[in-house]
């Protein structure tokens, strides 16, 4: 990727919650209200994996029927198992996928590319990977 994007600020929410602090959640719900509609980024990948984010983490709440990250992060196999034939399919796989249908879906390239003048072409080259990018920190998160 051609500029240096991260969100370490997410995902130590997400570790946090995962160790049981205290008010973390709310904050979490807050971060991906911000992430929906991110109005506050710097870059069209900075949009762009933010949008992911946020899509990432309510599709897990959907795949998983909770919206309780400690539990959820705390599966074992056997519940992953279960929920990938539940499912019809591996939550990573599942993830990436829903991240990028949603943005063929949105058209997501042109409308990226008009807001920060860049070509449709250079954001449609950047969606496969970010959407692996995103779903690789989730699954992290996870294990």
């Amino acid at each position: 990727m051609s500029e240096s994007i991260e969100f370490s600020d997410f995902f130590r929410i997400l570790n946090a919650i995962k160790e049981g602090e205290e008010g973390k959640e709310k904050e979490l719900e807050e971060k991906i209200k911000q992430y929906k509609n991110a109005n506050d980024s710097k870059s069209f990948l900075d949009e762009l994996g933010k949008i992911f984010i946020q899509l990432g983490i309510v599709e897990l709440y959907k795949y998983t029927g909770s919206k309780d990250l400690k539990a959820i992060s705390i599966l074992g196999k056997e519940a992953w198992d279960e929920l990938a034939e539940k499912n019809e399919e591996q939550l990573p796989r599942h993830l990436a996928n829903t991240m990028i249908e949603n943005a063929k879906d949105n058209k997501l390239q042109n409308t990226l590319s008009k807001k920060w003048e860049v070509r449709p072409r250079e954001v449609n080259k950047h969606i496969k990977p970010m959407a692996q990018y995103i779903t690789e920190g989730i699954i992290e998160f996870l294990e």
